[in-house]
Parts: structure tokens; C-alpha cells; sequence
């Protein structure tokens, strides 16, 4: 499908304050599924913006900011073209079939850091499957089933812990405890943030917002995207712009303002995705 992708985010502050170099996290990571067509991209006057990849091939704009203002805005508008995907086209490695799987020797010095466990997690909700499909189907829709959603615009991801105590969370809640569960079972796992589009398809948790859902790299299928908030496989309609360890890795803004107090401050963002054509097949 076509799809255009504006978004508008501004950070006003009750007086003039300066800004600390700010990266923006927005740009769909192209591959196969997803062409880039038009990238418009734009920040307060005077703003130098600096396109870069990260650490984890993120594209990511660094912005610099050399005068005081009492706001800072971003804007972006995204033409893309998205083909169609079946979350479940893939065939894994006979090794990979049945849970709990083995990696290779060779892949598990390159996942080392994806297997790191920041906080041991078990779910008195779930039972692993023998399949290693079922299991990370059932997982997913264990934790959609027993964890409510919220809409929390800002403030980082809780731990684990704290999120299956309150039985509660935002996406990024849901990706940060997913993450841990994988990893505490010994699958390798990275944090995703991007878009999620449907149109069409009925109502989605966090639809028309930026979202947070999980990676796990499975052999045969590579990386599979996960989204614990709608329960799903992430198909062609989460179009990711940035993969990480940790949080910090995969926030959409990064940045913060200087001052000689705490300055009173609102943010606020708008999104919006416009299909203009169906999709390829």
C-alpha cells in the first residue's frame, strides 16, 4: 500500500531554555517489505540536523541546537510503500521446531548481547508449549490476555516485575517484560519501536500512536516481531524505525533541556497515517 505518515511532536517550556543534542528516532528501517519514498524532516530554526546510523543501523537525525527557545518542535512527513507480509511465512530449522531450542556456537556469539537478562521473569499465567510456534503464539497472547493496556505518553518503561504486579502497562511495558521472559527462557530478543497501521481490521491497542513491541530471533525465521499489546505477530502494518537492547535504545525523542531549575514544561504529539493505495501483493 501507499501510506503517508505525518507526525508533530512539541516540547514547550515556561521559559527560554537551552537544548542538549536531541536524536529522533522516526525513520522506517527499509528492507523488503518497506520503500521509502519521501522523507521530509523538520526542527526549530536554526536547528542542525545531522542523519546518522546508530549502533544497531538505526537511521537516526541528530539535532543540534545552538540558541535558547521556549519550545522545540519536530516535524515529519513519510511517503512509503508497504507490500503486503504474512506475519507467519517462515520455516524454521528442524533444531528450532520443538521448545526449548539450542543456538549454534556461531549465533550465540553474535546474540550474546540479545540474551542478556536484565530481570529473570516467570509468568504464573503461561505454560510453555512443546512447539516453539505455539509457545511464542500463546505467550503473546498470555500476556495480551492478562496484562490491561494504558495510554502513558511519557515517563520510561516499568520493570517487569512491576508491570505484572499492577497487571497493567503502556506498549513499551508490555516490549520491556515480553524482552525479559524471552530472554529469561533463553531466546534472543530486541526491543522495536515504530508505527503500527491498520485500516480496515477492527480497533488496535495503541493504534495512532508511536509503539513499542519485541523481536525474537528464532532460526529459520530470523528476526520475528512480536507485539504483546495486540496479542499478534507483527505483520506489514508495524513498520519499525528503531531496534535496540534497552529502552533508551529505541526511544522515539532523546534529549533534554538545560536550566538552572526545573523549568515547568508540556509535551505534545500528533500522528497520522493516510493510506493512499491497497496493498501489493
Amino acid at each position: 500500500m501507499k501510506l503517508r505518515v505525518k507526525y508533530r511532536t512539541e516540547y514547550a517550556y515556561a521559559e527560554e531554555v537551552s537544548f542538549s543534542p536531541h536524536v529522533f528516532r522516526l525513520f522506517p528501517r527499509a528492507d523488503f517489505f518497506v520503500a521509502v519514498e519521501r522523507v521530509a524532516f523538520t526542527t526549530n530554526d536554526g536547528g542542525d540536523i545531522q542523519f546518522r546510523r546508530d549502533i544497531f543501523d538505526n537511521e537516526v537525525a541528530r539535532c543540534f541546537y545552538p540558541g535558547k527557545d521556549r519550545v522545540l518542535r519536530a516535524a515529519l512527513e513519510l511517503d512509503l510503500d508497504v507490500r503486503e507480509r504474512n506475519a507467519f511465512h517462515f520455516l524454521l530449522e528442524r533444531r528450532a521446531v520443538d521448545f526449548p531450542f539450542q543456538y549454534t556456537a556461531e549465533e550465540k556469539a553474535v546474540l550474546a548481547p540479545f540474551l542478556s537478562i536484565g530481570e529473570k521473569v516467570g509468568l504464573p499465567f503461561w505454560k510453555p508449549a512443546v512447539s516453539t510456534v505455539t509457545a511464542m503464539v500463546e505467550l503473546n497472547e498470555a500476556l495480551f490476555g492478562n496484562i490491561q493496556y494504558e495510554r502513558r505518553d511519557e515517563g520510561p518503561a516499568r520493570p517487569p516485575a512491576e508491570t505484572l504486579a499492577l497487571k497493567s502497562g503502556s506498549c513499551r511495558d508490555f516490549a520491556v517484560l515480553l524482552a525479559d521472559v524471552l530472554r529469561s527462557l533463553g531466546i534472543a530478543a530486541r526491543l522495536a519501536s515504530g508505527y503500527l497501521c491498520e485500516f480496515g481490521e477492527g480497533e488496535k491497542r495503541a493504534q495512532g500512536a508511536l509503539h513499542a513491541w519485541v523481536d525474537a530471533y528464532l532460526p529459520g525465521a530470523g528476526w520475528l516481531g512480536m507485539d504483546p499489546t495486540n496479542g499478534v505477530f507483527c505483520n506489514h502494518n508495524h513498520i519499525t524505525a528503531a531496534v535496540g537492547l534497552i529502552p533508551a535504545d529505541i526511544t522515539p525523542v532523546d534529549g533534554i533541556y538545560y536550566g538552572e531549575k526545573r523549568i515547568p514544561s508540556r509535551m505534545s504529539a500528533d500522528l497520522e497515517m493516510i493510506q493512499c493505495e491497497p496493498p501489493k501483493k
